[in-house]
C-alpha cells in the first residue's frame, strides 16, 4: 500500500507553523513528510523561506514521520560534504526515517553565492560528481576532490548504520532515465498521467527497475471550485513556467513577472484543482494503481492547510488503505 504523506513547503509558512501543520497531519493519519529546501520564495507572495536543515531535526523528532527534502549539493549553497554530514546526522538520530532528493538546482537560491550560474548539463555533471562524494563520505572515506566541485580531505565521523536513500527528483524523462542509472529511487511531480507514465519508464529504462518510485503531487482544495482555482492562482502560478525557466530565474520579484500572463483557470493545466473531495480520492486511487509507494500531498492554497488535512485525514486517507 502507497505511503500518503504531507509535503512541507517551507515557501508559504513560518517555520513554527510549518512545524503544527505536520504533526496535525500525523494525527490526522498522514503517514509519511516530504520538505522543501528554498533560500528565497517561489514569489512575494508567499513569504517564508525557513532553513529546512535545521526544521527537519525539529519535524523528525516532533513526530515519528518520515522525511525526505530535496536540495542541491553542487557546490554553491552547499558543499557536498556538507550535505554528506548533515543528511548522515540525521539518519543517525532517526534510521530508516530520512531520504534526500538531490537536484541540479535553481538560480533562485544558489544565486546568492554570486558564482557563475551555469546551463543545465553542467549543472548536472556537477550533481554526479556531488552524489559520488556523498556517498564515498557515508562510506566512511577520506575524500579529495578537485573537479566542478571541490573537496579536500574530508571525512565524516558521525555516520548511520545505514546511509539515506538518494531519490532522484525529475521532470523530464530525460532527466529521470539518466537517474536510473545512479539514484535509488525517483521522485517526481503531478502531471497528465501519459506523462507521469513516460518518466516511470524513462526511469525504469535507465537502469531504474524495480526502484521505489515517488510523487509530489500539487493541489489545490477549497469549500468552493472559485476558492480552489483562485488559491492555486495566487500561490503557485509558477507552476505553468517551464522547467528551463525555472531554473533560471534569479530573484522571486522575476517570478512574479514571469507568472503576469497566467490566467486562474490555467492552473487545472498543472495541478490538481477542485473542492470535491471524491474527485482527489480518484486522482490519487490511480497514481496507486501506476505504482507510486509515497505520495506527498502539497496543498497549495495557504488559507485552507487545516482544513486540507483534517477533510483528508477524514475522507481521503481511510479510503485510500481500504483500497490499496
Amino acid at each position: 500500500m502507497a505511503r500518503i504523506g504531507y509535503h512541507a513547503s517551507h515557501e508559504q509558512y513560518a517555520p513554527s507553523r510549518l512545524l503544527k501543520y505536520v504533526q496535525q497531519a500525523e494525527q490526522a493519519g498522514f503517514q509519511s513528510g516530504m520538505s522543501s529546501d528554498h533560500f528565497h520564495p517561489w514569489g512575494e507572495g508567499q513569504g517564508h523561506s525557513g532553513f529546512a536543515w535545521s526544521w527537519l531535526g525539529a519535524a523528525l523528532q516532533a513526530s515519528s514521520l518520515s522525511f525526505g527534502v530535496v536540495t542541491v549539493p553542487g557546490g554553491w549553497r552547499y558543499n557536498p560534504a556538507i550535505i554528506a554530514q548533515a543528511s548522515a546526522t540525521l539518519a543517525e538520530m532517526f534510521p530508516g526515517r530520512f531520504w534526500i532528493a538531490p537536484g541540479s538546482g535553481e538560480q533562485l537560491n544558489e544565486g546568492i553565492v554570486g558564482e557563475r550560474w551555469p546551463p543545465k548539463a553542467e549543472r548536472n555533471a556537477r550533481l554526479r560528481e556531488a552524489i559520488d562524494i556523498v556517498r564515498a563520505l557515508w562510506a566512511g572515506e577520506t575524500v579529495t576532490h578537485r573537479g566542478l566541485v571541490v573537496v579536500e580531505e574530508a571525512k565524516l565521523y558521525s555516520r548511520p548504520a545505514e546511509p539515506p536513500k538518494i531519490i532522484g527528483p525529475a521532470l523530464s524523462p530525460e532527466t529521470a532515465e539518466w537517474m536510473g542509472g545512479w539514484a535509488d529511487g525517483l521522485v517526481t511531480v503531478v502531471g497528465p498521467r501519459e506523462s507521469m507514465q513516460k518518466m516511470i519508464d524513462a526511469f525504469r529504462r535507465g537502469g531504474g527497475e524495480g526502484k521505489p518510485i515517488f510523487l509530489q503531487a500539487q493541489l489545490s482544495f477549497a469549500r468552493t471550485e472559485e476558492e480552489a482555482t483562485r488559491g492555486a492562482w495566487e500561490q503557485w502560478k509558477t507552476v505553468k513556467l517551464p522547467s528551463p525557466v525555472l531554473s533560471d530565474l534569479r530573484l522571486p520579484a522575476q517570478f512574479d513577472a514571469a507568472g503576469e500572463s497566467v490566467r486562474p483557470e490555467d492552473m487545472k493545466e498543472k495541478m490538481r484543482v477542485s473542492a470535491d473531495v471524491e474527485q482527489h480520492l480518484a486522482w490519487l486511487a490511480e497514481d496507486v494503481e501506476m505504482g507510486f509507494e509515497e505520495i506527498n500531498l502539497h496543498c497549495v492554497h495557504r488559507e485552507q492547510q487545516e482544513r486540507f488535512i483534517e477533510v483528508f485525514g477524514e475522507r481521503v486517507l481511510p479510503q485510500l488503505a481500504k483500497t490499496g
